[in-house]
């Protein structure tokens, strides 16, 4: 008799963890889906670079403009490289097509109107005037041999309240990728 409650107890406890972690996976692909759809939007400049990770696949390496950023956009304003891995804030104004830094802080940042804040870490520094700062938006994954497309490439970043960002499309001048790999193909047929 003790057998077979141990074995139901056993059952209901896997069940359970079971239950536990595909609310947990659930959870954060609701997360992420409500961000993309109700984040803020901005365009960001970038500059590619194709590299192939063996285990995830072809991807963009993505290096945007306000990646660096200088020293004198910080307040409290600061005269030597972050530490590595540091939170840094940047907040983000649209000047033309793109939004570009206006202001930077390791402190959170209230957006001022027609604002937008970015949360990334700094990244060992290269340069005695600015700051190496990665959002978590520098790979873009892409179709097996896709990668080789080339043109100005643009980003179409969504941006939590909480600074989060995430790619939603990265554009081809102006195309978004998978019709500009399309395009590609057809007027350069392998």
């Amino acid at each position: 008799m003790s057998l077979g409650i141990r074995t139901i107890m056993k059952l209901k406890l896997f069940v359970l963890v079971l239950l536990l972690q595909s609310g947990w996976l659930v959870g954060m692909a609701m997360k992420q889906e409500y961000a993309l759809s109700h984040g803020a939007t901005i365009v960001l400049e970038t500059v590619p670079v194709d590299p192939r990770d063996m285990l995830s696949g072809d991807y963009v390496i993505l290096s945007y403009k306000i990646s660096s950023v200088p020293f004198k956009l910080f307040s409290p304003g600061i005269t030597n490289d972050l530490p590595v891995g540091k939170t840094v804030y940047v907040a983000l104004e649209k000047h033309g097509s793109f939004h570009e830094a206006v202001s930077a802080s390791t402190n959170l940042i209230t957006p001022a109107a027609r604002q937008v804040v970015l949360k990334g870490h700094s990244v060992s520094g290269w340069n005695h005037e600015q700051v190496r700062v990665e959002y978590g938006l520098e790979r873009f994954y892409i179709h097996e041999g896709t990668g080789n497309v080339r043109g100005k490439l643009t980003a179409e970043i969504a941006v939590t309240d909480s600074g989060q960002g995430m790619v939603k499309q990265v554009f081809v001048d102006g195309k978004p990728f998978a019709e500009a790999v399309k395009q590609h193909r057809h007027t350069n047929p392998p």
